[in-house]
């Protein structure tokens, strides 16, 4: 049997810990499915009779370990991998990470990484899924017919099942190797026991026993339910054989020394782990120097094999005794960590029990609860006892407050039908109107509609925008008609528009010279020129869109930046803004409008960045990363822009309110004349 022999874990195994704590039920135990016998062990024959001195759950959960990383080798690599907090990750990360585990690492040393993260990808997503079917049965639908399709979930699902597919394939592969190993190991201790009664020379006896302990250590991985077993069969009679051994005393005794030379290195080594600062590492170290104790090495004399084990015992103590401690520590952290969340649980419960009856009250509580939910996520796990009680008392708080908001919208939502209806009335009105020429009776009742329209109260949203834009237009149409009667603003906005369209003629026929600087001056000067044009008519304003077009072939053509030409152009619009009859309200909502912009830009910047850490290990070569590193690229180049814009409406709103001041200080100069 060869050690890189194919190996397998058979799924359906358990893992069991030893039953052999005592001499007494150490000599009824049989090795488990091949029933051989372990013969009675004498009282000083082995090391782990003296255990008083370690408590046994050190040295079970060591023997485990053990047995399972003897069982397939690629399995202790499962101490290597990172275990990141996964409650804190969206579904989405969430899916990423297990579909990076699945390709990069090996499928046997993942287990415990993939089990949490199913556990809370699932908890996520049957939150997320009773949000979705509250707003759904709010709606009007019926529960009966509800149904959801969870991108996110097909995705995790797909990626779940290829891990255990590939989980199985890899166990089933190895399960024939592990039984002949398994046969080859008995049959390897059956030769061990009949070399006592074999009558032949010592040295050809002990060559044979040296032979044996060589096919050993390279039988190959059995079943983890085996190890611990047919190890301690195996050591048994390894001892009996050194008893045997005796009438040879200068063979035995120089196994002896050695052994007893490599387990005080062995202790030494431990004596100065218990002292590591790093407990995991010095635990693991501590798994390795056991296995050594017991696979590579064999027994030492009598007279000291008590204190050799007691010493090894002694500093395993220590590093338990440490983990214990930690562990006691990180309980005291995971019940703070339920402290805060169950605060937060009730702090939602308290919300829940005074729903505002204002819709922007409402929508503020709407917001404090995604901060809650935010925190409750981000607080750190809990103890185990108590985790799924706690989540789902979060779920059934979440729960009643959307149950709550739901019932609120859906008596709102027959006053915002309400509401639709009167304001369809007042654009009926406002539409007959545009076009009349009984400009006394128009425009009284233009006004009148005006003021009711701002008295009626919210429209479902799918109207609200269309239905408003509708109402201005007609509104401006009839107004416009008005001005134009009233004063010679028509006459001006005609000549404003041929003074435009001779610009834009000479623009075209402008040709750059390949000087980058003296080509940006004359640009400037067009631009400069277009400001001083006023208004013009309503029906011919996309000739502003032709003079931007222009403008830009001629920037692209040059290769100014994106942003410089944006904030070129956007002196046009810092000129209609200054010249607008309601410049407070423009401005106003112009800043709103570049506000949303720099931090939708701000959001896209992040989310996308945060999508580079899934990439943390590709090349970058790779399209994919070129991709996200070019529109991350695009987007900061965009959000300079917008900045720039911000700044040049600020100077505008400053330059504004100074000319207010002079003006009133003018005023109040002449009033104390």
């Amino acid at each position: 049997m060869s050690e890189d022999k194919e190996q397998k874990i058979p799924e359906s195994s358990i893992e069991q810990k030893a039953e052999t704590k005592t001499i007494e039920n150490i000599v009824d135990n049989k090795v488990e499915q091949n029933e051989v016998p372990i013969e009675t062990i004498p009282e000083d024959s082995t090391e782990e009779i003296v255990v008083a001195t370690v408590e046994t759950d050190v040295l079970e959960e060591i023997d485990d370990s053990n047995a399972e990383d003897a069982e397939d080798t690629d399995t202790v690599k499962r101490h290597d991998i990172p275990m990141p907090d996964y409650h804190e990750m969206s579904m989405e990360n969430l899916v990423g990470e297990l579909q990076r585990l699945v390709k990069n690492e090996k499928v046997q040393a993942i287990r415990k990484h993939v089990d949490t993260i199913k556990d809370e990808f699932n908890q996520k997503f049957d939150e997320f899924l009773e949000e979705k079917k509250e707003e759904f049965i709010s709606n009007g639908g019926n529960e009966i017919d509800f149904r959801y399709n969870s991108v996110d979930k097909r995705q995790f699902n797909e990626v779940y099942n290829e891990y255990r597919d590939k989980r199985n394939q890899h166990y089933k592969s190895l399960e024939k190797s592990h039984k002949e190993n398994l046969a080859y190991r008995l049959d390897l201790i059956e030769q061990l026991k009949a070399l006592v009664n074999v009558e032949e020379d010592i040295n050809t006896t002990y060559n044979n026993f040296k032979d044996i302990q060589a096919k050993w250590r390279h039988a190959g991985p059995i079943p983890k339910a085996n190890y611990n077993n047919v190890w301690k069969t195996y050591h048994h009679h390894i001892e009996i054989f050194y008893d045997f051994l005796n009438i040879n005393r200068e063979l035995r005794d120089l196994d002896f020394k050695h052994n007893l030379e490599e387990k005080g290195k062995i202790v030494a080594r431990a004596e100065e782990l218990a002292v590591e600062p790093d407990l995991n590492r010095a635990f693991r170290e501590l798994q390795v120097l056991h296995k050594i104790w017991k696979e590579d090495l064999g027994p030492v004399s009598k007279d000291h094999r008590e204190d050799i084990w007691d010493r090894f015992s002694a500093a395993t103590k220590i590093i338990h005794e440490r983990r214990q401690d930690y562990f006691k520590n990180l309980d005291k952290i995971k019940d703070e960590n339920l402290k805060r969340k169950n605060a937060i649980i009730e702090e939602i419960n308290g919300i829940s029990e005074k729903i505002s009856t204002n819709h922007g009250t409402l929508q503020q509580q709407i917001k404090k609860i995604e901060e809650l939910r935010e925190a409750f996520f981000n607080a750190g796990q809990v103890p185990q006892k108590v985790n799924s009680k706690t989540w789902n008392s979060f779920k059934g708080a979440v729960r009643k407050f959307n149950h709550n908001k739901n019932a609120f919208y859906k008596n709102l939502k027959k006053d915002q039908q309400d509401n639709l209806d009167k304001k369809r009335a007042l654009l009926d009105v406002a539409i007959s109107l545009k076009e009349s020429e009984d400009w006394d009776a128009a425009t009284s009742e233009m006004k009148r509609i005006q003021g009711e329209w701002k008295k009626v109260g919210h429209v479902p949203r799918k109207y609200s925008d269309k239905l408003w834009k509708d109402f201005k237009n007609a509104c401006n149409h009839y107004f416009d008609r008005l001005n134009a009667l009233k004063n010679d603003a028509f006459k001006e906005e005609e000549d404003n528009y041929k003074q435009k369209d001779a610009c834009i003629e000479r623009l075209k026929s402008f040709e750059l010279t390949g000087k980058q600087d003296k080509d940006l001056a004359s640009i400037k000067k067009f631009t400069e020129e277009w400001k001083t044009f006023g208004r013009v008519p309503f029906k011919k304003k996309n000739i502003n869109q032709k003079f931007d077009k222009i403008i830009d072939a001629l920037f692209l053509k040059m290769g100014v930046s994106k942003q410089e030409s944006e904030l070129l152009k956007y002196g046009n619009k810092i000129q209609q803004l200054s010249n607008d009859d309601n410049q407070e309200r423009a401005i106003q909502n112009e800043r709103a409008f570049i506000r949303k912009k720099i931090d939708e830009s701000k959001t896209e910047i992040r989310q996308l960045e945060n999508n580079l850490e899934f990439f943390s290990n590709a090349s970058e070569n790779n399209p994919l990363v070129q991709d996200v590193i070019k529109r991350v690229n695009q987007h900061k180049e965009s959000l300079d822009a917008w900045k720039g814009k911000l700044k040049k409406l600020n100077i505008l709103k400053n330059n504004l309110n100074k000319e207010v001041e002079e003006s009133e200080d003018t005023e109040d100069t002449k009033t104390e004349e």
